[in-house]
């Protein structure tokens, strides 16, 4: 059915009445790690360099070609009711251009927008078979994110640069600098899927459908044996549990990947989908495009050190748990050094209590509560 609307030659087919955001910023939704990791990304050695060579050496009118030749075009003869989605979340989103969307066959459950003049949404078959309506209405608006907030073209060069480190990996310094770049695009892409969880939210405005996607992308089409709490709470048990060393793997475990885990990603959508600013947004309080020209870079630093330090004193992590301590000036971070590794996993030890406890103002023997390190 049709609403009636049209939006730059095409049609909004909505499957029910959702909420618009006529000319809203990408600054809207994205993540501030997103916007820090970019900025960072930036300013890694070399970069600059790079992209701009890559740029102009990108086969992307082959990259197009092979995926008219090889995939499905998503129109309103093939896979129609993708077309709808996509259609529905350019209108919602106020994208002036819709992107082309292609359907690849594979298995695995995956979706990506990439190029660099333009870009491309491509869905596998795996994705498809896997998600029901709503679900896949998030994840199209997840990629339609990406294009509006021009990650498409980072995109294409980490892949690029992940296929050429493979290549020339026999040359050591050659293959030291392209991991090096590698790493810090992946730190900013993986950042980059929060904001674009954020998207998707906006677009299928159903957070309910948006926990099911990813649960499903975790554990497979098995709803009846999964539930959303327990699996929010793998999140949590995740975030706090062990000591430093587990810490340590937590990150050798990420750098590899190009997108956060699963139940990390859910923690996060679901706090933003409960914060005022997400209220706010459905209110019809947001950025608009036409100011992106006026804001500040460094206002945007501000924000993004702000959530990092936020973060990193609210965090359960024993590390994050570390670097407060820190900054703090910890007085047991000494004995906890001694004591190794699973010195950091642990309480911190109690100061002792009689006769001979230090009475001093601002020690733990004075009025002021002593302060908890537990973990």
């Amino acid at each position: 059915m049709s609403d009636g609307h049209e939006h730059q030659g095409h049609e909004h087919v909505p499957s029910r009445q959702r909420r618009r955001f006529p000319g809203i910023s990408s600054r809207t939704y994205e993540h501030p790690a997103d916007r820090s990791a970019l900025v960072a990304l930036r300013k890694l050695s070399g970069f600059d360099t790079v992209f701009k060579a890559l740029s102009g050496l990108l086969p992307e009118r082959s990259l197009r070609l092979l995926f008219l030749s090889d995939s499905v075009r998503v129109s309103d003869q093939q896979f129609a009711h993708l077309n709808v989605m996509l259609r529905d979340a350019c209108y919602i989103l106020d994208l002036e251009k819709v992107p082309p969307m292609y359907v690849n066959q594979d298995p695995q459950p995956n979706a990506m927008c990439i190029g660099l003049d333009e870009p491309i949404i491509v869905v596998t078959t795996g994705l498809v078979e896997l998600l029901d309506e709503e679900e896949m209405r998030a994840v199209v608006g997840h990629e339609v994110g990406h294009a509006l907030s021009g990650h498409s073209v980072y995109r294409t060069i980490l892949l690029f640069l992940t296929s050429l480190a493979v290549r020339v990996a026999w040359i050591p310094l050659g293959n030291l600098a392209i991991m090096a770049i590698v790493t810090g695009l992946r730190e900013w892409f993986r950042k980059s899927e929060l904001s674009a969880d954020r998207a998707g939210l906006l677009v299928g405005q159903d957070l309910e459908a948006s926990m099911r996607g990813l649960m499903k992308i975790a554990g497979g089409n098995h709803l009846h044996e999964m539930n959303v709490d327990a699996f929010l709470a793998q999140a949590e048990e995740y975030e706090a549990g062990g000591d430093l060393r587990d810490s340590v793997l937590k990150i050798l475990n990420v750098l590899p990947r190009s997108h956060p885990f699963t139940t990390v990603r859910a923690a996060e959508l679901k706090k933003w989908a409960q914060s005022r600013d997400y209220q706010r947004i459905m209110d019809g309080h947001y950025p608009r495009r036409d100011e992106d020209k006026d804001t500040s870079v460094r206002d945007s630093w501000r924000d993004s050190a702000n959530h990092y330090s936020t973060h990193v004193k609210s965090s359960k992590d024993p590390l994050m748990k570390l670097v407060t301590d820190l900054a703090g000036g910890a007085g047991d971070l000494g004995d906890r050094v001694r004591r190794g590794f699973g010195g950091f996993g642990g309480p911190s030890p109690k100061p002792p209590q009689g006769p001979d406890t230090d009475t001093s103002p601002g020690s733990p023997g004075d009025d002021q509560p002593p302060r908890n390190d537990t973990p």
